[in-house]
């Protein structure tokens, strides 16, 4: 492809930042020597109930367009699986389905913002959802966390202060990948008042609630929001489900909201594939214990490698996750984490992401995805003592 065809796309794309963990990934992807603990995927299948539901549908020949907004059936599942997580109703004519919860965030984005438009995001954060506003030419300012010895905190009146009036749009990710850390109700609160007397929207990634380690739910500003507030969640089926490779996810919105999100639908994926949808209705109607399994294996797993980062010199892992499936530890002396974590896999076969993948607040610190066995973590942390053994990088 010569240069000249390359420069057609626009500025705002070209921009983008491309994803330092798949830059990691892609180069040792299929060799069979490496550990796989960069992305945040469960190591266990998708359960046999919603296996079965997408084969049964796939048998009745449901490979026909279905409803923009998702099937009748999925959309009332959602609204009555949301009231009760919530303790709230959540009305049908809120709820969308979606092709994954990454196309929920990129709809809400699309929904609201213009060129030029201010957005504050709290960092560090999965990479997409900071360069997801930038395609449409908006500006995305960031409040990072504090890495304390009691977990990664939030300094609220920092945040407050840069959710000025002609803010566009807060987005936080919560409980947060790469840290774990869940935003607690008392802030939620503060943060909700705020966006209501400036009029900020704010879009909720909230993909990792049921993997929460207090309770069955993370707090969420479903909890707290009136119908009418400029509040937006996005989730999926991808994490608590055990269903990443079927990208499926759902949007919710302010009802007057729902039509415009029904276009992009429309103008971009049409609908959710049916015979996955149908697989969503089994998940929702069957999957409490596979939720359950999954959040004690997670503490399990966070337990064990906490125990484990710890016995190594030079880590500090920090208090353990409050919620997701990630250790964000830092390395002392670590100032290039992405060449570090190029040469972990090619020379220990050991894939971690990079933590500067998740902002420039991120460098210094490593994700390792703890959804695996612990005799896969013990192996792990193995091979990343070897590592650090060979190449101290601290004197």
């Amino acid at each position: 492809m010569t240069a000249s065809c390359i420069t057609q796309a626009r500025p705002e794309v070209r921009a983008l930042r491309s994803s330092k963990i798949r830059e990691v990934a892609n180069a040792a992807l299929g060799r069979q020597d490496v550990l796989p603990f960069w992305f945040g995927e469960p190591d266990e299948p998708t359960p046999e109930v919603v296996r079965q539901a997408a084969i049964a549908a796939l048998q009745a020949q449901q490979t026909f367009y279905v409803q923009t907004l998702g099937a009748p059936a999925l959309r009332e599942a959602l609204a009555r699986y949301l009231g009760g997580l919530h303790g709230r109703p959540v009305p049908l004519e809120s709820v969308a389905v979606t092709s994954s919860g990454t196309t929920s965030l990129m709809l809400a984005v699309q929904a609201l913002l213009n060129p030029g438009d201010r957005v504050v995001a709290v960092t560090p954060l999965w990479p997409n959802l900071v360069e997801m506003p930038k395609v449409l030419g908006a500006q995305v300012e960031t409040v990072s966390l504090a890495f304390t010895g009691s977990g990664w905190q939030l300094d609220l009146q920092r945040l407050l202060d840069a959710l000025t009036p002609g803010t566009r749009a807060l987005l936080v990710n919560s409980p947060n990948n790469p840290t774990g850390w869940a935003l607690p109700r008392a802030q939620q609160q503060a943060i909700l008042a705020h966006c209501r007397r400036h009029g900020i929207w704010i879009v909720s990634d909230d993909v990792y609630q049921r993997l929460y380690y207090a309770d069955r739910c993370a707090p969420s500003f479903l909890d707290i929001a009136d119908a009418q507030d400029r509040v937006i969640s996005c989730n999926s089926f991808s994490k608590a489900w055990l269903m990443t490779g079927w990208r499926l996810g759902w949007i919710v919105v302010p009802p007057p909201l729902l039509p415009e999100i029904s276009k992009l639908i429309e103008y971009s994926t049409t609908c959710a594939p049916p015979f996955v949808q149908s697989a969503g209705c089994a998940a929702l109607a069957h999957g409490e214990a596979t939720i359950a399994h999954t959040v004690e294996r997670l503490r399990r797993g966070r337990d064990h490698l906490q125990q484990g980062l710890q016995a190594l010199p030079g880590i500090r892992p920090g208090a353990p996750a409050a919620g997701a499936m990630y250790t964000f530890f830092r390395l002392e002396g670590l100032s290039d984490s992405l060449a570090f974590c190029q040469r972990l896999v090619a020379d220990a076969g050991l894939g971690l992401a990079p933590g500067v993948a998740f902002g420039p607040e991120g460098e210094g610190y490593l994700r390792w995805c703890y959804a695996s066995s612990t005799e896969r973590l013990d192996e792990g942390l193995r091979r990343l003592a070897r590592f650090l053994a060979a190449r101290p990088l601290v004197p």
